[in-house]
């Protein structure tokens, strides 16, 4: 069953699965109860979401549209991934998404400039099975 990457917020898929949100924060004015039904996450897990200084810069190479800013922002990413804690934790999805159907996503519009498109290619490293 593979893994779904998302956009947290939009509508599920058919078969989706858990929905797993990568993010730093909470969605804004939406009370916890309604993350699930609103489609943003039914759990949150944000050790694998960019830390705080980091995100900043992912913000502000999406909003120039730097291909440098953007590229650089890519490798501290992938290096924050790499501590153990994060490892495991993308080693366990990549495992998880032959036996068990999930998504995890980020709220970014255009994924080609969000982590999640870093996961995706993170996750298919370790060999998970990806939609």
């Amino acid at each position: 069953m593979p893994i779904c990457i998302v956009r947290l917020g939009e509508p599920r898929a058919t078969g989706e699965g858990l929905r797993i949100g990568t993010v730093r924060r909470p969605p804004r004015g939406v009370p916890k109860a309604e993350f699930a039904t609103r489609d943003y996450y039914d759990v949150w897990l944000p050790n694998l979401a960019p830390s705080d200084a980091l995100m900043k810069e992912g913000l502000a190479a999406q909003a120039s549209g730097s291909d440098a800013q953007w590229k650089a922002f890519a490798r501290r990413y992938t290096a924050e991934m790499k501590q153990p804690e994060r490892a495991h934790l993308l080693d366990t999805l990549a495992a998880l998404s032959h036996h068990a159907a999930f998504a995890v996503g980020c709220y970014c519009e255009d994924e080609s400039r969000c982590h999640r498109s870093l996961l995706r290619g993170l996750l298919a490293e370790r060999g998970a099975a990806i939609k």
